[in-house]
């Protein structure tokens, strides 16, 4: 193998990732609402969120027309015809679920059932059910990292919570981080190198878990890297990955933003919601001194508690649902970071080598090491695992932030309906009283 000079990339057969969009741009393959429908193809072309197209289309008869057209026209070969999606090939099922508190003298801590079922012959039964807390979930991904250092480790949610803010026991935040953790363990699972890993078939079916190897393997290696590449100034990054980087610090950017307005949003919402049950209560206390009054008064008490619970069902929705996705996406692009810099290490462990190599080369003509070669298809590996990561992760956030958006527009219906519909029958019950009175008024 020839190493007078770094070789191309290695290709995998996926697209540059110059030519992938964000899952969010206008200038993506438009998402058809419906025959009735348009979408402006508008849109700036730079790295970053669109601020959204504007729509131009007649009100359906019902808004949940809308959604249902957005289901039926989702096209139903996009995911068969995505690799990594596909289920027809699929041998490995995993699932987390029935969370339990366990309390002893020493801690207290939560534990969930992991259940599998496979065909592989890697393992020995074609079902096992353990159980396993977060800190065996953590052991898992770090293990991962050290053994699969070219590939993108799917996030585990945050480990720490504040304290006086959200109780680490409660029902719904046991519940958010089982989801989350039910997610990445399939993420892992459908991963067509990951899901090889020995350390996963150890997690999946011991009862005990040897968590005593720690990160000095990882830690030599890093400090090989520096060592061999100290002193040695790292080249520009190929532009594919150079686009990769600042994809990354956009998109980062957008969600951080959207992560603290949508907090905003809700702080708002709980504050508003306590003063929107005052404000029917006073209602429903006035009715009891106005005899006439009473049906119309008791009527918008009613509309009001209505408007409360549509409120309270939206707000759950984002905190449970919407701002889940936003932290995994945000942690995602953290591990899509450590990721790349692992790359450059790669690139600067092998530049270094050459670098040395060719002045030795040049003075006593010695020939270029087999180690400088193994260097080059080490970082050529670390490219191509890279890029089919990179176009996997893509696929799956299209499909994240389609189903995410889907709903959320979904739930703002029905609450916006259900207000609607409360206060329409408000209307027909003055109008009947009116009627009522005038005929009262005629005897």
């Amino acid at each position: 193998m020839s190493v007078g000079a770094p070789r191309g990339l290695a290709s995998s057969g996926q697209k540059p990732i110059t030519e992938i969009l964000h899952p969010l741009s206008a200038a993506e393959e438009p998402f058809s609402l419906g025959p009735d429908v348009t979408v402006s193809a508008g849109g700036e072309k730079e790295l970053a969120l669109s601020n959204g197209a504007p729509v131009e289309a007649a009100r359906p008869a019902s808004a949940s027309v809308l959604i249902n057209r957005l289901h039926l026209d989702d096209d139903p070969k996009a995911d068969t015809l995505d690799p990594y999606v596909s289920t027809e090939t699929r041998d490995l099922f995993v699932t987390v679920d029935d969370p339990k508190k366990h309390v002893s003298t020493m801690e207290t801590y939560i534990t969930y059932r992991v259940s599998t079922k496979t065909t592989r012959i890697e393992f020995d039964l074609p079902e096992y059910c353990v159980r396993r807390r977060y800190q065996d979930f953590d052991w898992l991904r770090m293990k991962l990292e050290e053994s699969q250092p070219t590939h993108l480790i799917p996030p585990l949610p945050e480990k720490f919570v504040m304290k006086g803010v959200v109780d680490r026991f409660s029902e719904e935040f046991v519940d958010t981080r089982m989801k989350a953790l039910d997610k990445f363990l399939k993420r892992v699972a459908d991963h067509p190198v990951l899901s090889f890993n020995p350390h996963l078939n150890a997690f999946l079916t011991a009862k005990d878990l040897n968590k005593r190897q720690g990160l000095a393997l990882l830690t030599k290696v890093g400090e090989s890297v520096k060592h061999v590449a100290g002193g040695y100034k790292l080249r520009p990054r190929p532009p594919e990955f150079n686009a990769m980087g600042e994809y990354l610090d956009t998109f980062s950017q957008k969600l951080g933003t959207i992560d603290r307005i949508a907090q905003r949003i809700l702080k708002e919402q709980s504050e508003y919601l306590t003063e929107l049950r005052e404000y029917g209560t006073v209602y429903k206390s006035w009715a009891g001194s106005e005899e006439e009054l009473q049906r119309p008064l008791e009527a918008v008490a009613g509309c009001v508690s209505t408007c409360c619970r549509a409120l309270e069902d939206l707000s759950e929705n984002m905190s449970q649902d919407f701002l889940p996705v936003v932290r995994e996406y945000v942690l995602y692009v953290e591990s899509m970071k450590n990721v790349l810099r692992k790359r450059d290490q790669s690139q600067a462990e092998y530049e270094g080598r050459l670098e040395t190599a060719m002045l030795r080369r040049q003075e006593d003509r010695t020939p270029i090491p087999l180690e400088v070669e193994k260097c080059q298809d080490k970082m050529e590996c670390f490219n191509a695992d890279l890029k089919a990561d990179w176009e996997r992760w893509q696929s799956n956030k299209r499909q994240d932030f389609r189903h995410l958006l889907t709903g959320m527009a979904d739930k703002n219906i029905n609450c916006y309906e259900k207000c609607q519909a409360a206060w329409e029958s408000l209307i027909t019950l003055l109008q009947d009283k009116q009627t009522d009175d005038r005929t009262s008024e005629t005897n």
